[in-house]
């Protein structure tokens, strides 16, 4: 790997500008890798990967909690040009999906294009040099010709913004931070929250906790997860027919892309997906009251539809609580709900998510005439086909805004928007120009007809979640079939674009 991968100094970060477009690809996720895998593939070879963590991986490095595992099949959770034949069961863990990351950052050679420890502080635009001046928090600098932001939409953790929090006398961590020198044998601990995170690791560590408490505000829907372990039969197949394994892709994308009827097309076509969430949950949970309070009282899948065989038994045991009552502030010693109730704990857990909309970016990034990414964001992030935004030359976003997905596989999405980059950058190398800016027009009316579209789907059906902004707008979804969504990046129209 580079000397300079990871090491930190001040000195920059420099791409020759002698060898064509000079890149900078910030996340070295899913995104990251996908996208430097497809530039070398187009010819662009002049790029790093700025990432601010020690090694590559973005969520599935950062996201190490016991039980931690992907919720999409995933030999759909992989790339379409990398496929593995090695997955050792049907819905991949953390450790396994890095292990696959790892390889194809290696099968694609992209060891010499990574640097580490590269937290990014700022991105301003020069419009006489055509560039983007990139500042790191450790001194370093980048000038790139192209921006590419990779850093998703699931990376900066959401912090409660309930008092006392930080008064809490014993060990506190997110979910996404997990701390594994802190001993959770015998102890009193305390979860917030009952999400994607929540369900796979309060199952994990109940049957070695003193007592669990866990704290929901909204109760999700839940339905099994099919999951099993791949037979060595199954194994020896995939790797020695590859057909068989995207047969097998296939077959799961159409499985879980027929699931949109209900998000996008027709909600009330949810309620048979509720009666099988219905039968789970009363097979599971044989106390009336207990599962009254676990039930939902809206619309499956305006909320993230959860996946699990081990979150209601796990309330069957005699050492695990539910606690519904609000919390009403954090003291040293534990939790005090509304109720006047003091549930006491020693460790405190937060599984509340990450920092999707209203929030302000972690770092800044300045477009042409000084314009500010967050302050133009300040109604809800929004892009053209979740990709390009006027005033912002050469930037181009990764699982941008309105490109989540509530029934099908982020990668998916990722490679589609890959596509409609490199053509992007193709463009700009065909027509020798050297800025490429989405028109703000075009912009506009994309988004007016994402909107119209959005009214239709099961996430504006009137219940509170992250896939909205505070003012009810949804901001992280795409309102449609993925294949849909393909279709529409498959060509780069020029019209949609000034080039100068």
């Amino acid at each position: 790997m580079d000397d300079n991968a990871s090491a930190p100094g001040h000195a920059p970060i420099r791409l020759d500008p002698s060898r064509g477009l000079r890149i900078a690809i910030v996340g070295a996720g899913f995104s990251g890798i996908g996208m430097g895998a497809h530039l070398k593939r187009a010819g662009f070879e002049n790029f790093v990967i700025l990432d601010r963590g020690a090694d590559l991986g973005g969520t599935w490095r950062d996201n190490h909690y016991p039980g931690c595992a992907c919720d999409v099949p995933v030999r759909l959770y992989s790339f379409s040009f990398a496929q593995s034949g090695d997955w050792s069961r049907i819905y991949g863990g953390q450790a396994e999906i890095l292990a696959y990351l790892r390889r194809c950052a290696e099968r694609f050679g992209l060891a010499p294009h990574f640097r580490f420890n590269a937290d990014l502080v700022s991105a301003a635009w020069d419009d006489a040099e055509c560039c983007w001046r990139i500042r790191l928090a450790d001194g370093r600098s980048v000038e790139a010709d192209v921006l590419i932001g990779g850093w998703g939409g699931l990376s900066n953790p959401a912090l409660p913004d309930i008092p006392g929090l930080g008064h809490f006398a014993g060990p506190s961590f997110h979910s996404a931070r997990w701390d594994h020198s802190v001993d959770l044998a015998g102890k009193r601990i305390a979860v917030i929250g009952t999400g994607a995170s929540a369900i796979q690791f309060a199952p994990e560590i109940a049957p070695q906790a003193g007592h669990l408490a866990i704290f929901q505000r909204t109760p999700p829907w839940i339905i099994p997860k099919p999951d099993r372990e791949t037979t060595p039969l199954e194994r020896l197949l995939y790797r020695l027919l590859p057909p068989a394994r995207s047969l097998a892709r296939a077959k799961v994308y159409a499985q879980l892309e027929s699931r949109a009827l209900g998000f996008v097309v027709n909600p009330k076509l949810m309620k048979a997906a509720e009666r099988i969430a219905h039968r789970h949950l009363a097979r599971s949970i044989a106390d009336p009251a207990l599962r009254d309070a676990l039930t939902p009282r809206y619309t499956m899948g305006c909320k993230r539809v959860l996946i699990s065989n081990d979150w209601y038994p796990m309330f069957n045991r005699p050492n695990v609580s539910l606690v519904t009552a609000p919390i009403e502030r954090i003291e040293p010693s534990g939790i005090r709900s509304a109720d006047g109730t003091l549930h006491e704990a020693d460790v405190l857990i937060l599984g509340t998510g990450f920092q999707v909309n209203d929030y302000a970016l972690p770092f800044t990034i300045t477009g042409r005439a000084g314009l500010d990414l967050g302050e133009f964001w300040r109604d809800g992030p929004a892009a053209h086909l979740g990709t390009t935004v006027p005033g912002f030359p050469n930037l181009f976003l990764l699982m941008g805004p309105n490109t989540g997905l509530g029934h099908n596989s982020m990668i998916y999405m990722i490679e589609s928007q890959i596509g409609y980059v490199i053509r992007a950058l193709a463009a700009l190398r065909r027509r020798h120009a050297r800025t490429i800016t989405v028109r703000e027009d075009r912009f506009r009316r994309y988004n007016a007809e994402l909107a119209r579209k959005m009214h239709k789907t099961v996430w504006e059906t009137g219940c509170r979640s992250w896939y909205a902004n505070r003012a009810g707008k949804v901001t992280a979804l795409w309102p449609g079939f993925t294949f849909q969504f393909r279709r529409r990046v498959k060509r780069l129209d020029p019209q949609d674009y000034d080039f100068a």
